[in-house]
């Protein structure tokens, strides 16, 4: 099970005050689950499971699979692969791993990123998952032209190399796949990058690893149905949009999410760009200006206990901290008895090294409440497909209450789109040269005009 123990989080207020406010939010939930937008009608979606599924035996012939995606196209392909599979993976050998594949992302036009990976991988077992909703993404487009250019230089057919994960009409993937005979899966029109994991977009990557695609939409059904009830305090959803929202209200304007497992540290990156960019708004429903979100921030216990925690519980009073717990490892370590001599450490003796983990994580939250510091926990009963789907949901869902609560659009990104021109504008895209010329006199007002751009 997955389970959130809000711990202090609604000690703050009133109960009255948090009652009328958990009013609100029943009637925004109701409106969601009415509304069924695409991550909710998606799941159990057996069309989109069998496309998935119909790849198996022909992934199954490579040895390599790399995901070339940026955002949501690559976000959730790590979070599924470091939460679920050892750190170690991409270095076992066909065997250790099952025949199952090696997986790489492509997520940033870093060149020596990109170099380090090409380098590495065996091109001619390697199959690229190009993947981009839009179908032109810049940094995406441009990762598959390198791959693209890489493959005809070995003279391996495309192909058979090839897959586009992305609109099911639309964008230039679409059309290659289609002139072409590219191979492609759809990612649905009304499902956002941000919210696309348990798509096709996530679940070939389940698949390339061996995991069960089928297993995390049962564990996203299983936490749908969990928040669908109406009592908010048996709805972790709305408890999560509710505490945040109300200590949002209150200047609390940051969002820690703090994991006490490195196979968790992912599900936070994941959430960081969910939770910023479907909240962080500058106009409401209305189009009146509003400058609404909360910045969400990555923590990893312990290590952030000597980095962070003197802030966190001492510094500005602005924060909500989520700890992420993991009841059962994968491995143990137990501590020896070294140094017997030693009586300053004999209570670290015999103990597991999850055991002080995890007690310590005991330690920072009773801390931050000693504080009066907003603080909630949720708990992994284990990781594995389901949990994972459970998470998914769960955060996709709460985020979606919180804009309902913030009166927003949590499924536009419009604060996106400018970089975007700008940046097609220096690289010299067609019918932008007077855009162009408009930035280099902002840039050279700067000094940061060069003439290689």
């Amino acid at each position: 099970m997955l389970r959130l123990n809000t711990t202090n989080a609604f000690e703050f207020f009133k109960e009255e005050y948090v009652e009328e406010h958990a009013n609100t939010a029943v009637g925004a939930l109701i409106h969601i689950l009415e509304e069924k937008p695409g991550f909710i009608r998606i799941l159990g979606d057996r069309k989109l499971l069998e496309s998935v599924r119909s790849h198996e035996e022909w992934l199954r012939c490579f040895d390599t699979m790399v995901v070339v995606g940026i955002g949501g196209s690559g976000l959730g392909n790590i979070a599924i692969r470091e939460s679920l599979r050892p750190f170690n993976w991409n270095r076992l050998n066909r065997n250790m791993r099952e025949g199952w594949l090696k997986l790489y992302v492509l997520d940033n036009v870093d060149p020596e990123g990109i170099a380090a990976v090409l380098d590495e991988i065996d091109f001619k077992s390697t199959l690229f998952n190009v993947i981009s909703k839009s179908g032109g993404t810049t940094e995406t487009i441009a990762n598959y032209l390198v791959v693209r250019g890489m493959l005809e230089t070995y003279g391996l057919d495309p192909r058979e190399h090839l897959i586009f994960t992305t609109d099911p009409e639309m964008g230039l993937l679409r059309s290659i796949a289609h002139s072409e005979g590219i191979r492609a899966l759809e990612i649905p029109p009304d499902v956002g990058g941000r919210f696309s994991v348990l798509t096709a977009v996530g679940m070939l990557t389940a698949l390339a690893l061996g995991l069960n695609p089928e297993a995390f939409h049962e564990g996203g059904l299983s936490m749908l149905e969990t928040c669908s009830f109406h009592d908010w305090k048996k709805n972790p959803a709305i408890q999560i949009a509710l505490s945040h929202y109300l200590h949002y209200l209150e200047g609390r304007n940051i969002s820690v999410m703090m994991a006490y497992s490195s196979r968790l540290l992912s599900l936070v990156d994941w959430y960081r760009q969910l939770w910023a960019e479907s909240l962080g708004k500058r106009h409401a429903r209305d189009g009146e200006e509003v400058r609404v979100g909360q910045t969400p921030v990555k923590a990893l216990g312990v290590l952030d206990q000597h980095s962070q925690l003197q802030l966190y519980n001492e510094g500005p009073d602005d924060k909500v901290v989520t700890f992420l717990r993991l009841k059962r490892f994968s491995r143990e370590i137990r501590i020896p008895h070294v140094h017997e001599e030693i009586e300053s450490i004999d209570y670290l003796k015999s103990h597991k090294l999850s055991t002080l983990l995890n007690t310590e994580l005991l330690g920072t939250l009773v801390s931050l409440v000693e504080n009066h510091r907003p603080v909630l926990l949720l708990d992994f009963d284990e990781l594995d497909e389901r949990h994972l789907g459970m998470f998914f949901v769960l955060y996709e869902l709460a985020t979606a209450l919180t804009g309902e609560l913030l009166n927003i659009n949590a499924y536009d990104q419009p604060g996106v789109e400018r970089g975007k021109q700008v940046t097609k504008a220096l690289m010299g895209k067609d019918r932008m040269e007077e855009e162009r010329k408009r930035i280099k006199s902002k840039l050279e007002k700067y000094g940061l005009w060069e003439d290689t751009l």
